[in-house]
């Protein structure tokens, strides 16, 4: 299961954030998901909320945007959205498909109390 060292880099992120904040509390994290990141977000939740117990953001909404999958096709010379890692185009069919978005996870913002 990655999604728990994804959630402890997760609080790495939000630890270096308190500490840049002294005496601020972490309310909420959002995180960016791609929908090609092959990451499991109910996984990822509760990863989260046993990496963070007894930190700054223990107790902290976790808000969890997904970002759409895109990727370039090599025949149809255009940006095509895909919705699995090795899809076919969704105009011509060819499987030459470079994902070019949605394969990413970040850390998008904190709210502090």
């Amino acid at each position: 299961m990655h999604e728990m060292s994804l959630a402890e880099g997760v609080r790495g992120i939000v630890e270096d954030a308190a500490r840049a904040h002294p005496g601020r509390k972490i309310a909420a994290v959002v995180l960016e998901i791609g929908a090609l990141a092959a990451v499991e977000v109910e996984a990822l939740t509760f990863c989260l909320d046993v990496v963070l117990r007894g930190s700054v953001a223990e107790g902290a909404r976790v808000d969890v945007e997904t970002t759409p999958g895109t990727g370039w096709c090599m025949q149809c010379a255009a940006n095509v959205p895909i919705a699995a890692l090795y899809d076919a185009c969704p105009h011509c069919g060819s499987y030459q498909v470079q994902p070019t978005g949605g394969t990413e996870m970040r850390v998008k913002a904190l709210e502090l109390e």
